[in-house]
């Protein structure tokens, strides 16, 4: 499991490079024409390094994130104010311009999904104070804990509305800060989620997943539109983790197949790539990726000593 949290943090890494592309494919709003990967010789072609294949401010906000969590220093009586995090996270917001949400493997376990929610709601509220932002935070947090758990890939959506967003409302309350305001905007995010899980046929966490009869890249993008809020897939706390989830139901263990999905679409696509290859390399390690995709990873050495730390403090 060592490698598997080392390469959920490089993959991470890789996804997100290689779904931004330097500014070029973030917010392409065609994944056909992102698809033309003969250009650049094939995904198995692409060496992910400086200067064209940058990470995006998602990796830095991880790895800010994941290096806050690692001190293990978070107080466990769930101060909000999770200072190793903060100073963390902050010290980027002041360099950087864009802002998102985070994954974290600190609390895999069944029996601290309390902390792992908590966690990931006030380090999400940092930067995503509205809920439909920071419960992706609670998605992407949770569904990195059932990677790591094995839970089949079909349970989690059911999951996310059924057992972590009820822990995350308690939790809100608890802290009393903008409550009225929190609850007010609230059922957007289940709603939406309920309304995926009914289109793909896991309402009861079993399946089968029902796919349309055609679903290649056009197809996707039609989709991953009908899941946005603004008609970018990928770019509200909501569907970021939704179209991640649905890149893993539909790859399996095929890198290729991960990528084009999750990370070569209209839309945010880094931002899903970050999400969907963090979960991938918990369940399947570094197997199938070509080694040039992340040999030459920007920030390598520190994402995969953030994923060993993590592992040693959650086990």
């Amino acid at each position: 499991m060592l490698e598997h949290y080392k390469a959920a943090m490089l993959l991470s890494g890789v996804g997100d490079a290689l779904g931004y592309r330097n500014q070029l494919w973030e917010f392409n709003d065609s994944g056909p024409e992102i698809q033309k990967l003969k250009k650049l010789g094939g995904l198995k072609k692409i060496k992910v390094e400086l200067p064209n294949w940058p990470v995006s401010d998602d990796t830095v906000l991880h790895l800010a994130t994941a290096e806050g969590l690692a001190t293990g220093e978070v107080n466990r009586t769930l101060n909000p104010l999770l200072p190793p995090v903060s100073v963390c996270i902050l010290l980027i917001l002041f360099k950087m311009r864009r802002r998102k949400y985070f994954i974290h493997t600190r609390y895999p376990k069944p029996d601290q999904l309390l902390s792992l929610v908590a966690v990931a709601v006030e380090t999400s509220r940092m930067t995503h104070p509205h809920p439909t932002g920071f419960l992706g935070g609670v998605a992407s947090a949770l569904f990195a804990s059932y990677a790591v758990q094995r839970r089949p890939i079909t349970t989690w959506g059911l999951g996310l509305i059924n057992e972590a967003c009820p822990i995350a409302k308690s939790f809100v309350q608890s802290q009393g800060y903008a409550v009225e305001e929190t609850e007010r905007d609230w059922s957007y995010f289940c709603d939406k989620w309920q309304w995926y899980l009914d289109l793909r046929g896991l309402s009861n966490g079993v399946g089968p997943v029902i796919w349309p009869s055609s679903y290649g890249p056009a197809e996707r993008d039609e989709a991953y539109k009908s899941f946005s809020w603004s008609g970018w897939g990928g770019s509200s706390g909501h569907d970021a983790p939704m179209i991640a989830l649905d890149a893993l139901l539909g790859a399996g263990p095929d890198w290729e197949e991960l990528m084009s999905r999750g990370a070569f679409h209209g839309g945010d696509s880094d931002s899903t790539a970050v999400i969907a290859c963090c979960c991938w390399g918990l369940l399947y390690g570094t197997k199938g990726v070509p080694e040039r995709n992340y040999s030459n990873l920007e920030f390598r050495d520190r994402l995969e000593r953030s994923g060993e730390q993590l592992y040693a403090l959650s086990h």
